[in-house]
């Protein structure tokens, strides 16, 4: 599945290195603050949080409230882990 005219190719070039970095934890921190700009970080940081309180059954108006953020935001992080095909709950399942 391509992403935005992304090829597969430069798609599995980025997961091959986020695999290898993922053995070091500081690494792969450094490695993303480098890819990403810091607002792209912290979003990616808060998508996980927003993810984490709906596995828990938090509303939205609460993860908006507890990580001070918009009701918007949190939508959108709802609409993914409503996505039955999507990494989310597999990823949580394993946890």
């Amino acid at each position: 599945m391509q992403q935005r005219g992304v090829s597969r190719a430069y798609i599995n070039d980025l997961l091959s290195i986020l695999q290898d970095s993922a053995k070091d934890v500081m690494f792969l921190d450094e490695f993303l603050k480098d890819l990403l700009t810091p607002g792209e970080y912290d979003a990616l940081v808060l998508r996980w949080q927003i993810i984490k309180r709906l596995a828990k059954g938090m509303t939205q108006r609460e993860i908006a409230k507890e990580l001070h953020i918009g009701i918007s935001t949190v939508t959108r992080g709802s609409r993914e882990w409503n996505n039955p095909k999507g990494g989310f709950r597999k990823l949580l399942k394993k946890k």
